[in-house]
């Protein structure tokens, strides 16, 4: 497979993903809709199944929002071949790993020192 055609299945795969991506946070946003308090209407525990259905759905909304950032970078590194390198050293990212996460960023020894926490 030439060089131009792995760019054109990645850029299938990625566009794939953030128009799924991009439906699924269209179809979510009901849930995060504002919580009705009006207790003559609903019970209170009732009300806070709500509440707790309002907090995931818009933590769901955020992670997807992140999601569709991630996805749309990806494009954007494809398009100035800058796509399979890592955004912080510079280094080749490892094939398997972009093709459990088409949008990473950063190769392992980045992401590994990225999530150790700082002293």
């Amino acid at each position: 497979m030439t060089f131009s055609q792995q760019n054109a299945q990645v850029r299938k795969k990625l566009t794939a993903m953030l128009e799924e991506t991009i439906a699924a946070a269209q179809a979510g946003d009901d849930a995060g809709r504002t919580v009705e308090l009006d207790q003559a209407r609903i019970g209170r525990l009732s009300r806070m199944d709500a509440l707790q259905t309002q907090a995931m759905s818009r933590e769901a909304s955020r992670r997807r929002s992140e999601h569709i950032l991630r996805l749309r970078a990806a494009l954007k590194r494809l398009d100035a071949d800058e796509y399979g390198r890592c955004v912080r050293c510079g280094e080749a990212i490892n094939p398997k790993r972009l093709e459990l996460d088409p949008a990473t960023a950063l190769c392992i020894a980045c992401a590994e020192s990225a999530e150790q926490p700082r002293r």
